[in-house]
């Protein structure tokens, strides 16, 4: 045997001479180690010291914290029953469930389906006048005048692809009542984990036109110095976590996120949007489980929108949609209409209401229909029909909805429309301009960011593509390049 009970303590080199300490055969060593300890015990008390004192120094560890803390610890442990060992129930600790005694497979069809909530039916007239939430005039013209904006900039952004004045894009039609009812009833502070489909979000928070053409354009505006693909926007004065193509590795980073809003005990949410394809990934698994387990004021907002790129949703699940799983996660779950903007915002506002309030995530299922193509590099066409696009579009649409309902009070006409569809049109335009003729990146901006201070790797790498630019310049035209 060549280690002591000594060195676990002190780290002790002594190595094969400390076994005299077991077989107590050598007294120097007996002593040795006894000293050893003694020395480890009084640096811990001088450890602990210190510690104590950085605590008092630190205003910020507020009793209330240490309080919160013992509460989480408190919280799991209140939920373990006591142990009855005479009682002729399932003691199994990882179910609550009763004995049956006749076999009996549950069906994936146990209940008819998860209702859809609704406020408003397609006319646009309330159906429950006690859901109704009564907002102001201006709030519901901002809306409306949100929701217009967005799909006037993804028309003229989707020619410009088609042009080639842009390298990809995607848009949100359909899709335009999640993205403003969920918006609105969030408060400013609250962090945004974005898939790729939630412009509208970040458009209602006040991201200017500017920007979202600067970063399409990947021009010297674009917060992202140019280093993203298109529609992968993201606002740090904002709170909206700046979009990542894979799919789905924002859901187990929200729930990072949550979990540390739960432990500054702020009153905050984070929100993370995904699609249904993406509620497939491994990683919503994580997320799921994980914002459950910890208690993290989490709003998981999933857009059904019928298809995952090519793939219909009856080819993705055979279970009664996403919402369905919340409950098997320890979720609160509900499902909605995605295409009335104020069933959207009830169901959020009372989801972040009660995530502040109980430390709890939530899970909205918000059924829509996605009317554009998936991409520019899509084309719908070869895998749903015609007929089936324009139902939703001409019929079933978020936006021909709410107008329904401000018309029906006055609020909105024909010389409105007119004037806010050339409005509008007029402010996408001026921006898109703009950003055509901006300048690019400077090119140096390529290796930035990495490292506090450039590291020579990184340096050899820049002077070996400054080589390459000056060896071939007739390639690389560098005056549209800032300097």
């Amino acid at each position: 045997m060549n280690v002591c009970v000594g060195c676990v303590v002190c780290y002790c080199p002594a190595g094969a001479q400390c076994v005299a300490v077991i077989r107590g055969k050598n007294k120097q060593t007996q002593r040795h180690s006894l000293d050893v300890k003694m020395a480890a015990a009084r640096g811990l008390t001088k450890l602990y010291r210190i510690g104590l004192h950085a605590i008092r120094q630190n205003t910020t560890l507020k009793a209330t914290t240490f309080l919160q803390q013992r509460a989480f610890r408190l919280n799991g442990a209140l939920r373990q029953q006591p142990f009855d060992s005479s009682a002729e129930k399932p003691q199994f600790p990882g179910a609550s469930a009763e004995f049956i005694d006749h076999l009996e497979f549950i069906q994936p069809n146990v209940i008819s389906g998860i209702p859809v909530y609704r406020v408003m039916d397609r006319q646009g007239q309330i159906i429950n006048p006690s859901e109704d939430p009564k907002l102001p005039k201006e709030m519901v013209l901002n809306f409306y005048q949100k929701m217009t904006l967005l799909n006037t900039m993804d028309r003229i952004l989707y020619e410009s692809q088609r042009q080639g004045r842009i390298s990809f894009y995607m848009t949100n039609y359909g899709e335009e009542g999640t993205h403003i009812g969920s918006a609105a009833a969030l408060e400013p502070t609250d962090l945004v984990f974005g898939q790729y489909r939630e412009a509208g979000v970040l458009m209602y928070r006040g991201f200017p036109l500017d920007l979202f053409m600067a970063q399409c354009y990947a021009n010297a505006d674009d917060l992202g110095k140019g280093r993203q693909m298109p529609v992968h926007y993201g606002s740090k004065d904002l709170n909206f976590v700046t979009i990542s193509s894979p799919l789905a590795t924002q859901i187990p980073q929200a729930a990072g996120a949550a979990y540390a809003v739960k432990r500054e005990n702020l009153n905050r949410v984070v929100i993370c949007y995904f699609g249904e394809g993406a509620a497939s990934e491994g990683d919503a698994h994580a997320g799921f489980n994980f914002s459950a387990t910890l208690e993290c004021p989490l709003i998981f907002f999933c857009r059904n929108n019928g298809y995952a790129i090519s793939t219909p949703t009856n080819e993705q699940y055979r279970g009664d949609g996403i919402a369905a799983r919340g409950p098997g996660y320890g979720l609160m779950s509900i499902r909605v209409d995605g295409n009335d903007v104020f069933a959207v915002y009830n169901a959020t506002k009372e989801a972040r209401r009660r995530a502040v309030a109980e430390n709890q995530p939530f899970l909205i299922e918000a059924m829509t229909y996605r009317i554009g193509h998936h991409s520019t590099s899509d084309d719908s066409s070869a895998y749903r029909s015609v007929d089936e696009v324009n139902y939703w579009d001409k019929q079933d649409h978020p936006i021909s909805r709410l107008r329904h309902y401000m018309t029906a009070r006055g609020w909105w006409g024909e010389d409105e429309e007119r004037a806010w569809r050339k409005q509008s049109r007029k402010l996408v335009m001026e921006a898109f301009e703009k950003a055509e003729k901006r300048l690019k990146p400077n090119p140096e901006l390529l290796f930035t960011d990495v490292y506090d201070e450039m590291i020579p790797p990184i340096a050899k790498q820049r002077d070996a593509m400054w080589r390459h630019v000056q060896q071939y310049k007739e390639h690389y035209p560098l005056d549209l390049y800032e300097k």
